[in-house]
């Protein structure tokens, strides 16, 4: 049999290597994009710890800390009621239509009795009353005669 090594014509027909389906020129062009988006204490923090956009390894790992950047933009973005939201709509992923039924209602009762004790405590003593049936105080002004002239 006859093996012969492939040429260096048939190498450059393989399939260029991807990342995320980012060639090397596109990963890099991606990165340098990203890092200008970022805080200024995190560029920092990456040119101190040697993160360089050269080299095959170091411009994935760039990457990836720039995503985990991002990601971390993302989360402080959402508010705190936000964040009760998405986590209820997962949770009720989980749980039957009755299950969601009987924690609505139970949730309903407990929000009435806090609201009733709330009342209580603090009960609403002054009565403010408007009469919109008297015609106000304000005197009419006379009428004043039109020359004409």
């Amino acid at each position: 049999m006859n093996h012969k090594k492939p040429s260096q014509k048939n190498k450059s027909k393989l399939a260029p290597r991807t990342h995320q389906k980012f060639t090397y020129s596109q990963l890099q062009a991606f990165n340098k994009q990203s890092r200008s988006e970022l805080r200024p204490d995190d560029r920092r923090w990456l040119k101190a710890n040697d993160y360089k956009n050269v080299g095959w390894d170091c411009a994935i790992a760039l990457y990836e800390k720039i995503i985990d950047y991002k990601a971390k933009y993302d989360l402080e973005d959402e508010s705190l009621e936000d964040l009760f939201l998405e986590a209820d709509r997962i949770g009720n992923k989980y749980q039957t239509p009755e299950e969601i039924e009987a924690f609505q209602a139970a949730l309903a009762l407990e929000v009435n009795a806090i609201a009733d004790l709330v009342d209580e405590q603090f009960p609403d003593t002054t009565t403010e009353i408007i009469d919109y049936g008297t015609q106000s105080q304000r005197r009419k002004n006379p009428k004043r005669a039109v020359s004409t002239g």
